[in-house]
């Protein structure tokens, strides 16, 4: 197995664009491919800088949540019809034209679409590769008011192997996994990464920066200690034309390393200096020594299966709903605002 030689990885604090504020489905389909475009610029100055400032390759640039389109309102499949990408469409298509053009990888996250599931999308994480071919694409699993695959779980198994649900890519970079946003807060899912082999996290978010540590910023740091692997993540710098204060989602982007050290963060605003070294060499030796530090290989499942196998949240609630219905946002609450009565009249809160 080839090892990546040390490379810089930088987190793209950029201001998000809201399809809110477009008149009609083509406008906001404009916006978004203008706000990809936009992003020619940022990756060739940052591309500069650090190749002046810091002398080492730039291999990955992670972009934040929200980035093409805001955060999801309305009714879902308007909303899908204005932001969600196709799996093959235009959109991956100009981010795979940049990746080619600045010959690195881009990490980022969008609402996506899919044939199976019509009149649903999901919000998806990918990494598209020099080549420009998207070589990751994971599809959030842990969601509030969006759909999730665990909503439609029976039929999502039909067409996706766990493989494809908990995608890890071996790349030149390294073995890569996404991580969307809020789901940092729940450790099974980089837990699940993890033990496909993921020594690197992509992590694109959108939330309220700050002096006091945030919980995600908490869950950051033991995300990539629990699991011995690097951490890249990329806020927005606030989302345009979302009826937010400007800066209601900005700031500390960061760069984490196997240990759980910050080795970057950001402050407010546009910027790219969450940046820093990323050796997966070191990853893989530290994960090959047998002390305690080995968290990965001290892991004792089992102990836990019968536990894990009990449910909290219930798969397929969309499954029940008439199929040519639409899944109204209130949909996602109720179901846990039911879960939430269940668990207190069984005495667990």
């Amino acid at each position: 197995m080839s090892v990546p030689e040390p490379y810089l990885a930088a987190a793209l604090q950029l201001k998000a664009w809201s399809v809110e504020q477009a008149a009609d489905v083509a406008a906001a389909r404009a916006g978004m491919r203008a706000a990809i475009a936009r992003l020619d610029g940022a990756i060739a100055g940052v591309r500069a800088f650090l190749s002046t400032f810091a002398g080492q390759p730039l291999r990955l640039v992670v972009l934040p949540e929200y980035l093409f389109s805001g955060f999801p309102t309305g009714a879902v499949p308007d909303f899908g019809a204005r932001a969600a990408f196709a799996p093959d469409g235009p959109e991956y298509a100009a981010l795979g034209d940049l990746a080619r053009r600045h010959d690195l990888f881009i990490a980022g996250n969008a609402y996506e679409s899919d044939r199976h599931f019509p009149g649903l999308h999901f919000q998806a994480s990918f990494l598209v590769a020099p080549s420009g071919a998207v070589v990751l694409r994971y599809r959030r699993l842990y969601s509030l008011y969006t759909p999730s695959p665990h909503d439609v779980w029976s039929d999502y198994r039909r067409h996706y192997s766990l493989d494809e649900i908990f995608p890890v890519a071996d790349t030149a970079i390294g073995r890569v996994a996404a991580i969307a946003s809020e789901e940092i807060l729940y450790p099974e899912v980089a837990r699940a990464h993890a033990l496909r082999g993921a020594e690197l996290f992509v992590h694109s978010s959108s939330e309220a920066g700050g002096l006091v540590p945030s919980a995600k910023q908490i869950a950051r740091r033991a995300r990539a200690l629990e699991n011995l692997a690097y951490l890249v993540s990329a806020n927005t710098a606030g989302i345009e034309g979302a009826g937010l204060a400007g800066a209601s989602a900005d700031g500390n982007s960061a760069v984490i390393d196997y240990r759980g050290a910050v080795l970057a963060e950001a402050l407010s605003g546009e910027n790219a200096n969450a940046f820093a070294e990323i050796d997966i060499a070191a990853v893989r030796r530290h994960r090959r020594k047998p002390g305690m530090g080995n968290l990965l290989a001290r892991q004792r499942l089992e102990l836990f299966r019968e536990t894990y196998a009990g449910e909290v949240l219930p798969a397929d609630s969309l499954l029940t709903q008439d199929k040519d219905g639409a899944p109204d946002r209130r949909h996602f609450a109720d179901l846990l605002a039911r879960v939430i009565r269940k668990r207190s009249d069984d005495g667990l809160i």
